[in-house]
């Protein structure tokens, strides 16, 4: 079986205060992927110790760019799912840490548990002027900032609310100076779904909303869509498997299921598109604080708590054990 984790980092700069904080400005591990790297090398310790106890093979997986989902693909097509003798990985397990949850505790739920990401990217052409005389010109500033009000209308009106998608504007960009309006404006964002029908009806009806609210000003819009990653989509029965093995270790109550997904992504999805195999989340909220309102992944203050990666080290190496035990 594989045991999967990232180690890329982020471009912002560190304001934790630790003593071990990112020397290099502009650059800080700010979604705990420092630590899914010490968990798996500490798994890997563990389970070298336990060789006799295993009857087949641990791959584990080191993997770069989960930041920018472009790591687990090349990974895969380089061969990481498949043993030096050839033989195929028939299972797979990965761990992402959060201070959402207390410290040592492990949460999961078969299915989906992470949404797909898409990418956005819209570029309004217009024509432009001098800022004193609009009418000379075709002003895309204002169009663009009605498609970004109009795509939110568009997810809150054509997408069931039982099946989620969030759609969000990032990015909106134009002009060089206050005097001139500019010949484009661009638009950015993501949006992410849980199912393929929801991407689909949010990607058509992004197209539809841009072409529409473009041509109604006498403009023209560019709309590129860019594929990121698929769903997180937990196998139901190595779920279960991963729940009594983290049961065992950790005690009841331990481990939770996720009462529904997050609409974050990850691109192990791209993994478990090929095997089956389950991602689940790792507690860290440091002493003294709250799960759910300390600073989480993303932040320039996150701080997990590390007591909690021992915890990490030995669930992946509970799971291997409990898959590979003759």
């Amino acid at each position: 079986m594989l045991l999967r984790a990232d180690m890329d980092a982020l471009p912002q700069t560190e304001e934790t205060g630790l003593d071990f904080a990112s020397r290099t400005p502009g650059v800080m591990h700010a979604c705990g992927h420092d630590t899914h790297t010490a968990m798996l090398l500490g798994a890997a310790r563990l389970l070298a110790a336990r060789r006799e106890r295993l009857a087949g093979r641990v791959v584990f997986m080191f993997q770069p760019a989960e930041e920018v989902c472009g790591g687990a693909q090349p990974m895969i097509e380089e061969g990481v799912l498949e043993t030096p003798d050839g033989s195929a990985v028939d299972a797979a397990f990965a761990l992402h840490i959060t201070t959402r949850h207390p410290s040592g505790t492990v949460h999961l739920r078969p299915g989906p548990q992470s949404a797909a990401a898409d990418m956005l990217a819209i570029t309004v052409h217009g024509r432009g002027a001098h800022a004193a005389a609009p009418q000379r010109g075709l002003d895309p500033v204002p169009v663009a900032c009605e498609i970004v009000q109009a795509l939110q209308t568009m997810v809150t009106r054509t997408v069931d609310v039982f099946e989620p998608a969030v759609l969000t504007v990032t990015r909106v960009t134009a002009g060089t100076a206050t005097n001139i309006i500019p010949d484009t404006a661009e638009i950015a964002g993501t949006f992410r779904t849980l199912s393929d029908a929801t991407r689909k009806k949010v990607r058509d009806g992004i197209v539809r909303v841009v072409d529409g609210v473009a041509a109604a000003h006498g403009l023209t819009a560019d709309v590129e869509l860019p594929d990121v990653t698929p769903v997180v989509a937990n196998d139901p029965g190595f779920t279960g498997l991963v729940t009594r093995a983290a049961t065992e270790l950790l005690g009841p109550g331990q481990v939770q299921l996720l009462p529904h997904p997050i609409m974050a992504a990850e691109d192990f999805a791209f993994v478990l598109e090929r095997v089956p195999g389950a991602m689940a989340f790792l507690g860290a909220c440091p002493p003294g604080q709250t799960p759910g309102q300390a600073p989480d992944n993303h932040s320039s203050r996150v701080v997990h708590d590390e007591q909690a990666l021992a915890v990490g080290a030995a669930v992946h190496g509970a799971v291997a054990l409990s898959y590979l035990t003759a």
